[in-house]
């Protein structure tokens, strides 16, 4: 099973949402191909009815703890209740990696 697969589980027993995204941005990152380092994750869940967007991302942090520590470098977290979602419809397009190797260095 792969960590997106692992992760996108964990995010279904944990919350049983409404929607979930798991993408793999890892290409998108300075790592080698095929890594399972970076990821983006869009959530509706009735459970983040009445918190603020900081606890809706500690609770996602404290379910998927065990994959931060092993490997995986960076979530994009766009969390959002099923009302929220109704309105919204879409999470925001990731930014392009300006870190590592695909950092411009003329200054």
């Amino acid at each position: 099973m792969t960590i997106q697969q692992s992760i996108e589980n964990t995010l279904n027993d944990d919350f049983q949402p409404s929607h979930l995204e798991v993408v793999n941005e890892s290409h998108m990152h300075s790592v080698p191909p095929n890594s399972e380092t970076h990821f983006k994750v869009v959530l509706v869940s009735d459970q983040f009815e009445g918190l603020r967007s900081v606890q809706r991302h500690q609770k996602v942090y404290g379910a998927l703890g065990e994959f931060m520590r092993n490997g995986v470098h960076a979530l994009a977290l766009h969390t959002y209740t099923p009302d929220e979602w109704v309105e919204t419809g879409n999470a925001p397009a990731s930014p392009n990696c300006m870190g590592g190797s695909k950092h411009d260095k003329r200054a």
